[in-house]
């Protein structure tokens, strides 16, 4: 079983009052969590990741540039962000799109470090993420990489009543920066004691959200900080892969902060259990949701090269081949979609309809294609539901 040593760190601020940093888990209580997570993810690097791993970076980030950016507002779809991904950041003016490219930014402020060996946690890495993320965005008191210090009569605040209430987390800028030294020498200490990553990574989300040290940005910053920290701690795709299962899980992501916190304040024996809990279970989901999908990318890589094979020895015609080409790109399509559309009409513009059959009907015997109940056409290397073969 797991042990933690008891890495409690309270420290009494000027005006905000004590703040407590604590493990606040019981140990027992995550274990079975934690190696199922630990299982997930030797599986995952065990798969044919080589053969993918460009094709799987680049839609890892635009999924996870998306979710975070969702979170926080962002109001670019999926197929938006990784387009804008593309463009060279210095001809981006739009600020959505600048949202985008700067997480992005972020994103590889945060592999860079997590690839330094030893690499520890620090305040400057902290401000340059945030002042990537919220690099010419204009806000009425945000500036770049620097701590909140909220002036008289000006109260932050988060939080809402939908999601557990609102929280005024420190608001003088000497008790932030004290805070905020305190969470990097509490991070040393949880590493000191052998804290593993899956449960240090949330609980300094956790206590960085409480700090809420800048004017706009925590919440991007937060979840970069906690990517940085899995991936340092040997988990490559999944820790950004994380912000869509926060997107997707929004309402629980956003509840637990003040659940925890709430909890902390009666001083439950496990006060940040319910976060810890639900940041396992997400990254054990992410990486289960990785691997099908590294399976199904090799699965296509395969499909392919059957195909290209079978044309070159001219097993395949022509129209075959494109058929073929196209059900790659598109995926299953209703027989009737097929016929309708324009490259496919064109492919038998002077053949009859037996042509056109023979054609189908050899697909189908070499398994290249398979049609369902519904009348589906699948390219060979999906299938469908059970129900509807």
């Amino acid at each position: 079983m797991l042990d933690f040593a008891n890495c409690e760190l309270r420290i009494e601020t000027q005006r905000f009052g004590p703040f407590t940093f604590q493990v606040g888990i019981n140990p027992g209580e995550v274990e079975t969590a934690l190696l199922r997570v630990i299982d997930a993810h030797e599986r995952f690097v065990e798969s044919p990741l080589s053969q993918v791993a460009n094709r799987l970076e680049r839609e890892v980030i635009a999924s996870s540039v998306f979710g975070t950016n969702s979170i926080e507002g962002g109001t670019l779809t999926e197929e938006e962000t990784a387009e804008v991904l593309e463009i060279e950041p210095a001809r981006v003016k739009d600020i959505e799109q600048r949202r985008v490219v700067n997480i992005k930014a972020a994103y590889d402020l945060a592999r860079q470090a997590s690839e330094i060996p030893d690499w520890q946690l620090n305040l400057d890495f902290i401000c340059r993420v945030h002042a990537a993320i919220t690099r010419d965005l204009p806000h009425q008191y945000n500036q770049p990489g620097q701590f909140r210090d909220n002036p008289k009569g000006i109260v932050t605040q988060v939080g809402d009543a939908a999601h557990g209430g609102k929280y005024k987390p420190p608001q003088y800028g000497g008790d932030i920066h004290l805070l905020m030294a305190k969470l990097i020498e509490w991070h040393e200490c949880l590493v000191e004691a052998g804290v593993p990553p899956l449960i240090r990574a949330p609980l300094i989300h956790l206590y960085f959200e409480w700090i809420h040290p800048f004017w706009d940005g925590n919440g991007r910053v937060g979840r970069v900080i906690e990517a940085t920290l899995l991936r340092a701690g040997g988990f490559r795709y999944a820790p950004f892969a994380l912000a869509r299962y926060y997107l997707e899980e929004i309402d629980q992501y956003f509840t637990l902060f003040n659940v925890c916190r709430k909890a902390a304040e009666k001083h439950h024996s496990s006060p940040n259990l319910p976060f810890v809990a639900f940041h396992l279970e997400g990254m054990r989901a992410v990486i289960n949701r990785l691997h099908q999908r590294v399976n199904r990318m090799v699965g296509v890589l395969l499909y392919e090269a059957q195909v290209k094979r079978l044309y070159d020895q001219k097993e395949l015609n022509v129209r075959q081949y494109a058929i073929l080409t196209q059900l790659i790109a598109m995926g299953p399509i209703r027989a009737e979609e097929l016929r309708r559309a324009p490259w496919y009409e064109a492919l038998y513009l002077k053949r009859n309809d037996k042509t056109r059959q023979r054609d189908m009907r050899k697909l189908r015997e070499m398994g290249l294609i398979v049609v369902d109940a519904k009348n589906t056409i699948w390219p060979g290397f999906l299938r469908p539901p059970d129900g509807e073969r």
